[in-house]
């Protein structure tokens, strides 16, 4: 490592896969520790990835948020990822922040996730979504295909599997888009 060069950042956390997962959402990294509310994926209190999972599958922006304790209320989000057949991990296993923050734009990825290992341990996964661009290059690279269109799925495959991958708007506030449509984005995966 170059005296200027960033440190290197493992992945803090395990991929959390309920018994026969049917979805993998992928993100890129999570954010630093002090931007947590808790210690699993979209740990942000401003990102909007569980506020829209409330709006989804509960009609309510936040069925998943703990008010008094100011945090997403974990055990009812495993509840819901369980119930849904919903798995959550990464494309960044090791990554340089080149401007200390969260941004997918300075996120220089150099471990990528090896999702044809993954989907060989969990075969009932058959629909991969991206919740950004990055992440969706990672997967588009392993695929051997172009950027899909958001959206927009692709079929296509990745070791000995045949996926479905959706490209789906960032769940950051940062991505100029409401939570509500948001939500009707990433609605059309599970119709």
């Amino acid at each position: 490592m170059s005296i200027n060069q960033p440190p290197l950042e493992r992945h803090p956390w395990a991929p959390y896969i309920p018994e026969g997962a049917r979805y993998l959402f992928l993100g890129t990294f999570p954010p630093r520790p002090e931007r947590w509310s808790m210690e699993f994926y979209y740990p942000n209190r401003t990102n909007d990835f569980w506020r829209m999972a409330g709006l989804i599958f509960m009609g309510d922006r936040d069925a998943l948020w703990d008010g008094a304790q100011r945090r997403f209320d974990l055990s009812a989000i495993k509840s819901l990822l369980t119930r849904e057949g919903i798995a959550l991990w990464d494309t960044g296993m090791a990554v340089r922040r080149l401007k200390g923050n969260a941004s997918d734009k300075f996120l220089e990825i150099v471990e990528p996730i090896d999702l044809a290992s993954l989907l060989d341990a969990h075969p009932t996964i058959t629909t991969v979504v991206t919740t950004g661009e990055k992440a969706t290059s990672v997967i588009a690279s392993q695929a051997g295909i172009d950027v899909p269109a958001i959206g927009v799925p692709a079929d296509c495959r990745v070791g000995t599997h045949g996926i479905r991958l959706w490209r789906m708007p960032s769940t950051s506030r940062a991505y100029p888009l409401p939570l509500e449509q948001k939500a009707e984005a990433y609605r059309k995966v599970f119709e």
